[in-house]
């Protein structure tokens, strides 16, 4: 990709992914190969934190989550030959598939009711928090423009 800059945020990501099949099979299939894809993304992707799915079998559906120390660190995802090799099976398959990023949005109790708190991303232990200064300018600015 020429001329792509790569975004980067020193923030928790969460990253969602949906997988929409259109049979059993396709969906035992997508599953196998995350299990499989996820032991191979621990070991070269620095910053990774853990991977969890959810299958709706009625709807033959899989919600992919993984947890990211930082935006930085999701990029290492293309550094697994097997992760980019398994991401091109959902189309073979003629799955429907959409993902989002997500980012620590702050202290649960500021966030929902504005309550002055500090900042603690829960990603990290009490009192090691490497970005607490941008944590509070976010919720600062939110309040300001609403």
């Amino acid at each position: 990709m020429t001329g792509h800059r790569r975004v980067s945020d020193p923030r928790g990501q969460v990253v969602l992914t949906r997988f929409e099949c259109r049979g059993l099979l396709s969906l035992l299939l997508i599953l196998a190969l995350h299990h499989r894809v996820k032991r191979e993304v621990r070991r070269v992707a620095d910053g990774y934190l853990g991977h969890t799915t959810l299958v709706q079998w009625r709807s033959r559906t899989l919600l992919s989550f993984s947890l990211w120390d930082r935006l930085d660190s999701v990029y290492a995802m293309g550094e697994s030959q097997r992760h980019i090799t398994a991401s091109r099976l959902p189309a073979r398959l003629r799955a429907t598939t959409s993902c989002g990023i997500y980012a620590y949005s702050g202290e649960w109790k500021q966030v929902m009711f504005g309550t002055p708190t500090a900042a603690r991303e829960p990603l990290f232990a009490a009192g090691s928090t490497p970005h607490a200064d941008l944590q509070t300018d976010l919720h600062t600015d939110r309040r300001n423009h609403s």
